[in-house]
């Protein structure tokens, strides 16, 4: 089995990291959930070596994940967990929980798990950091994300792009308060919030 690779990793990759690297600083234990080929778990935790990054993602993703931490051989890559958004969550707790492109993936039903359980999975003032498209006001923010939502349903009818208020909404009530709203390229954003102390 050759290792998977998912071309948009390279292509975001260094606009993310510029964002963890300073929302990050001061975080030691990160779950990043959903994270698909292993390409970000790797070369984020190449990059920020203070910071003990588990990779997790559904069992049929586990493999392509591992072959990326084997290669890397980093220290601070423990094996991914298997993890369904729907199922049984680790029992470690963690002050950072990170996820990409994954909002837009789930079903909505799957977004309000995700929202749900974050509290069992981390600290008094964790960091969550969710990075991917999101819509404004029930609007898209651009032609090309209006497309990509096209295309998203195309693939199945339980995707598309979330609305950041919904979102929001979510995260509140998990006990999140978003602190930034950071625009990226190809009209992303990086949303970060706070959990309250």
């Amino acid at each position: 089995m050759e290792k998977p690779v998912a071309p948009s990793c390279d292509r975001n990759r260094d606009p993310i990291l510029d964002v963890l690297r300073e929302h990050l600083a001061g975080r030691r234990d990160v779950l990043e959930i959903g994270s698909g080929t292993g390409q970000h778990a790797v070369y984020f935790a190449a990059a920020m070596p203070w910071l003990r990054w588990q990779s997790s993602d559904r069992a049929e993703n586990l493999p392509g994940i591992r072959l990326w931490l084997d290669d890397a051989g980093l220290p601070n890559t423990p094996p991914p967990v298997e993890l369904d958004v729907t199922g049984t969550w680790p029992v470690d707790t963690f002050d950072a929980v990170f996820t990409a492109n994954t909002l837009h993936i789930m079903a909505w039903e799957e977004v309000q798990r995700f929202f749900a359980q974050l509290p069992t999975v981390t600290r008094p003032e964790a960091t969550l950091v969710v990075y991917g498209p999101f819509n404004e006001r029930g609007r898209f923010t651009s032609e090309s994300n209006a497309q990509f939502d096209v295309w998203l349903k195309q693939r199945g009818a339980h995707m598309g792009i979330r609305d950041a208020a919904d979102v929001d909404a979510l995260a509140a009530g998990a006990g999140f308060r978003l602190t930034h709203d950071l625009p990226m390229p190809a009209n992303n954003r990086c949303r970060i919030w706070r959990r309250h102390a």
